[in-house]
């Protein structure tokens, strides 16, 4: 075994396309290990299905960091700062009652553009009387604008600097992520880059009365995948992709190459009724529709990937492969070592097993490989209309969203190229690989 690997690598050599989609290959299998292990999968569906909640610290639809490299006006990154985070951030003294709690973030400002939203979150914690909350604004030029005065309502609350209308007064109408960072008086804005400073002091009336905040202004960027319309990152979809594709695409193909495979071997072999009723089979199941029994199944029964994937295989198995293979077998069925298993009383079962189906291995391999990526596609497909599984993240899943929001329109190009993309490399690699196989195994397929 070890020796015929060897000698394999040592034919691929000679297809460079197939080195590199074997590499691909092989990064995208090492990742399908490995995300499940980093995101397990409770944690994966908690996230793709959170809402605010858990994604409240993103920007909306926003594209990945890495589009900045290729612009010479930088788009804005999204900053977070939180007490909760780093407590040291927060300075109390007695008063009164209660405390004075003070609070300043001090960050700078190197970007081309505007925030896209800026948002001050309040954890309060009281009994009766609530805390009261000022913030000031501080830009690096030296202007200070009192940005909000207000009493904390609840455990958790939003202040949303867009939404406010006495601080819309005192901006004369501009929106504040505008206005707060823009050069005084110049037309048309500017960003005034530099150190900006957000003082925010609460007083609590309480002695065991406490107040967290955090500062978040979203960018229009973030990360290396970038977002949706629900806030959420895209990059654990496209990451939970990869395990989600190549179970699918190997799960299907293999199964159903070596079951078509071994129905075509027990059908030649045993001959009479086997054969005949195998045969039908394939006629009756080559004129019934595939993608239309699929749409049923996930419509009327289940569109979970188990279920989806289990009635592909049998729609896929009894194809118009059996017949192929039932011919290669009618060759080496007559053929003299054959004839001295069965002399030496060999049963039917160890003939299939171990003179039959090794025969026909080096034409299977090319096959196998090659049909990784219709299943993978299926999976897509299937996603993008509306009948993926509606709890698991996948790179269909991410077109079909995509799709029904219109990022299209909107210019949110990122959000259909990124799983675009991976679909078409997964489809590439294995195409090239298994293409170079065939020709390895076929000599007659070598070009001269």
């Amino acid at each position: 075994m070890r020796r015929w690997l060897r000698d394999l690598l040592k034919e691929l050599r000679y297809y460079p396309s197939a080195l590199l989609g074997g590499s691909i290959i092989l990064i995208m299998l090492v990742l399908s290990v490995l995300v499940p292990i980093w995101i397990p999968y409770p944690e994966a569906v908690r996230l793709w299905r959170g809402g605010e909640e858990v994604w409240y610290r993103l920007p909306r639809q926003v594209p990945p960091a890495w589009v900045n490299w290729f612009r010479r006006e930088k788009l804005a990154d999204t900053l977070i700062f939180s007490t909760r985070d780093q407590p040291s951030l927060k300075r109390s003294q007695p008063a009164g009652e209660g405390r004075r709690i003070e609070t300043e973030f001090v960050f700078d400002y190197p970007y081309d553009t505007f925030p896209q939203e800026l948002v001050l979150y309040i954890w309060a914690r009281f009994r009766e009387k609530a805390p009261f909350l000022t913030a000031t604004w501080k830009t690096p030029d030296g202007r200070s604008l009192r940005i909000m005065e207000l009493r904390a309502e609840g455990m958790k609350q939003g202040f949303r600097f867009a939404q406010d209308r006495r601080l819309l007064q005192r901006l004369q109408g501009v929106p504040p992520e505008e206005a707060l960072f823009s050069v005084p008086e110049a037309t048309p804005p500017r960003v005034l880059k530099g150190t900006y400073r957000l003082r925010v002091e609460a007083v609590t009336f309480e002695p065991d009365s406490d107040v967290d905040v955090e500062f978040v202004a979203y960018g229009q960027v973030y990360g290396w995948a970038g977002t949706d319309r629900y806030r959420r990152d895209l990059g654990v979809a496209l990451l939970w992709g990869f395990p989600v594709a190549m179970a699918f695409g190997l799960l299907g193909s293999v199964g159903t190459t070596l079951i078509a495979m071994w129905l075509a071997a027990v059908g030649v072999w045993f001959r009479g009724w086997v054969d005949e009723l195998i045969q039908r089979l394939v006629e009756i199941f080559s004129i019934i529709p595939f993608l239309p029994v699929l749409i049923l199944v996930g419509t009327l029964y289940s569109r979970s990937l188990v279920v989806i994937l289990g009635v592909a295989i049998i729609l896929s198995v009894f194809s118009i492969t059996i017949k192929n293979y039932r011919a290669i077998f009618l060759q080496i069925r007559d053929l003299p070592y054959i004839e001295a298993a069965q002399a030496y009383g060999a049963g039917s079962g160890r003939i299939i097993l171990r003179y039959l189906l090794p025969r026909v291995l080096p034409l299977v391999i090319p096959n196998l490989v090659i049909g990784v990526p219709s299943f993978v596609f299926l999976e897509a497909s299937l996603a993008v209309l509306g009948l993926g599984d509606p709890v698991l993240p996948t790179w269909g899943k991410v077109l079909d969203e995509a799709i029904f929001s219109g990022s299209l329109l909107q210019g949110s190009y990122y959000w259909v190229l990124e799983p675009a993309l991976l679909l078409m490399v997964a489809g590439l690699s294995f195409s090239t690989v298994g293409f170079a196989l065939d020709r390895v195994f076929n000599p007659r397929l070598r070009e001269i």
